[in-house]
């Protein structure tokens, strides 16, 4: 018979007060952070505990704390594929912050990027150094942490076609170097960042006219902005079936629209769930239900959500 492994979390005083003494100035710690504030749907409680990191040391110094304490131990990049549940979530939430973590640099036909670092900036950065192949990344709205543990891609391509090596930390805090060409990766998701954390990747262009690069950029933010809502969401809240897409599933079965509390389904793109102001984490969950009760009732197909969801 299987059993379950209850998790005592310490109380928060107790998390912070362990904490404190292994941060070093770079850092920030903030006790029952509002994590609405940090996520792109705008909903969700607090975390016990989050720490802004400004150093590798102290990277690993926290992450041997949670482990060998058994605490819960979060990474939040740009929270724009995340919907934290209105009680919030327990132990520690880390961010990665400052130059240690946010740096961009050429390196021949690469570029490297911090795990902290804006995937729209390393974009940025390959137009600047005349890079091609890396167009896609221009308006995907995560840090390059975020973009690998989702696999993020837009536009007929992903993040792993274009890293091939990144520096990563166990959750013991060891750091090493490796290539991608054996990690697992799927349609949105690489499950070695279910227990690591990215602290660098190499992205791999190949060299091209600055100016055909900046217009194939621009052609992507303007389709961007014409198909996808301005409304506070986090992103496509459903992964596309194998035959047809989630959106049009959405809306063949008659659901822009629909809302619950502040919830509604984008009349724009059907996969987007947005906040028009007031909506509460129980309205974008109970809203999710819905949609996916609706469309398995006309098409059969049970939609599974692409969107992170933390806490119980």
């Amino acid at each position: 018979m299987a059993t379950t492994r209850l998790i005592r979390v310490p109380p928060v005083e107790e998390l912070a007060a362990g904490l404190a003494p292994l941060l070093s100035p770079a850092s920030r710690m903030e006790v029952m952070a509002d994590l609405s504030r940090r996520t792109t749907l705008r909903v969700g409680g607090p975390a016990d505990v989050l720490v802004e990191v400004g150093s590798e040391p102290d990277l690993q110094a926290v992450l041997r704390f949670c482990r060998e304490r058994d605490v819960p131990c979060r990474l939040l990049g740009r929270g724009s594929n995340l919907l934290v549940v209105d009680a919030g979530v327990r132990g520690v939430v880390l961010t990665l912050a400052g130059e240690a973590f946010t740096h961009i640099q050429r390196e021949g036909d690469s570029i490297r990027a911090g795990a902290g670092a804006l995937v729209r900036d390393v974009a940025a950065a390959a137009r600047r150094a005349g890079l091609t192949g890396l167009e896609f990344l221009e308006g995907i709205p995560a840090t390059v942490g975020g973009a690998l543990r989702m696999n993020a891609g837009a536009h007929g391509s992903w993040t792993f076609r274009v890293v091939d090596r990144l520096r990563a930390a166990d959750m013991a805090g060891n750091v090493f170097e490796l290539r991608t060409a054996n990690l697992s990766v799927r349609y949105r998701g690489c499950d070695f960042f279910t227990d690591h954390v990215a602290l660098e990747a190499w992205f791999d262009g190949e060299p091209g006219d600055p100016e055909a690069i900046a217009a194939l950029q621009e052609r992507f933010r303007a389709k961007r902005r014409r198909t996808q809502p301005r409304e506070p969401s986090a992103g496509c809240i459903f992964r596309n079936p194998d035959k047809i897409p989630a959106g049009r599933l959405i809306e063949e079965a008659g659901l822009k629209g629909l809302r619950v509390g502040g919830a509604k389904v984008s009349e724009v793109h059907a996969n987007f769930i947005v906040n028009t102001g007031e909506a509460t984490a129980r309205d974008v969950l109970t809203l999710i239900e819905q949609v996916r009760e609706r469309v398995a009732a006309r098409a059969g197909i049970w939609l599974e959500t692409e969107v992170e969801i933390w806490g119980d």
